[in-house]
């Protein structure tokens, strides 16, 4: 059964069906590969045509960090049921393979706490690339050693997306790279596009991906020793890599066999530097964000 409430009359009640769903705990396990967590948000969006909401949310102990991301629902009809402003409490269902890597989350027995700002403040402030937002200007160190910051690439359209070289999981970080090769190949023969395009892959496991690191793993994509039109670069520290997770909306957390559990993020950036899309997740077509890279270096 799903709950919904919609008035802050019913917490009394609320608080008691959620015990019933496992809440007081951080996680609860559910066989042998499914994991079940307590996330506690704010709807910022619902879509109903992908069955999914956006949530504005705090940490999940043993999970993730806060952050705001899209999640499914296990029935996607719900989501006429959130608005903008709901805070929900709800249970996140995940599956982890045998290594260790989460996937096929969704949310489901989901109850609206109320209809205003989160009552606990986040940790860390993740920021939703929106279009139109100037790219703040990181100090990196590339596949080189050498200084990259984004602003050398002003004037090109440049896609960019987070990956770190020991992902293990193909529809992970290696897709992302592969998307980025696939992409690549589709504007050999279009010099007017092949010309004024950039990509970046920012690894956002600094500490392991070195600069010989991450031009071993480059080159395994770039095909050669030239990565003038695709540079793997690494945040020149902490600090940095804090920054670029949150304003990147970037989630990255270590686990005890050495692993991140994260989220992906890939933006595609005007030649004003400026973001032109946001593409959450990995189900963005190659195809579709070549043409998008097309139209701005047409501008």
């Amino acid at each position: 059964m799903k709950w919904f409430f919609r008035n802050a009359v019913f917490a009394v009640v609320l608080m008691a069906v959620a015990g019933l769903a496992g809440c007081g705990k951080s996680t609860e396990r559910l066989g042998s590969t499914t994991q079940a967590f307590t996330i506690k948000g704010t709807v910022l969006a619902a879509d109903l045509q992908k069955g999914e909401l956006t949530l504005q949310h705090e940490a999940i102990p043993g999970f993730m960090e806060a952050m705001t991301m899209p999640y499914k629902l296990e029935r996607p009809e719900m989501a006429k049921e959130f608005h903008p402003g709901d805070i929900i409490r709800a249970r996140l269902l995940t599956e982890k393979d045998s290594d260790g890597v989460y996937h096929h989350t969704r949310l489901n027995e989901i109850a609206i706490l109320a209809q205003k700002h989160l009552d606990v403040t986040p940790t860390a402030n993740y920021h939703v690339p929106t279009k139109g937002d100037a790219i703040p200007d990181f100090e990196m160190t590339d596949q080189d050693g050498k200084t990259f910051r984004f602003a050398s690439l002003k004037g090109e359209a440049v896609l960019l997306t987070f990956i770190y070289t020991r992902c293990p999981i193909g529809d992970y970080c290696p897709k992302m790279s592969r998307n980025f090769q696939a992409i690549r190949g589709m504007m050999q023969n279009d010099a007017a596009v092949r010309d004024h395009a950039d990509f970046v892959s920012a690894s956002f496991d600094p500490a392991f991906d070195t600069a010989s690191v991450l031009r071993a793993y480059g080159k395994n994509y770039v095909g050669s020793n030239d990565f003038s039109h695709w540079q793997f670069v690494r945040p020149k520290d902490d600090k940095a890599l804090k920054a670029m997770e949150q304003f990147f909306n970037v989630g990255a957390t270590p686990e005890s066999n050495g692993s991140l559990t994260h989220s992906l993020s890939t933006i595609l950036i005007d030649r004003d530097g400026h973001i032109s899309e946001w593409f959450p997740g990995n189900e963005w077509d190659p195809a579709d964000v070549y043409a998008k890279m097309k139209a701005l270096t047409a501008k």
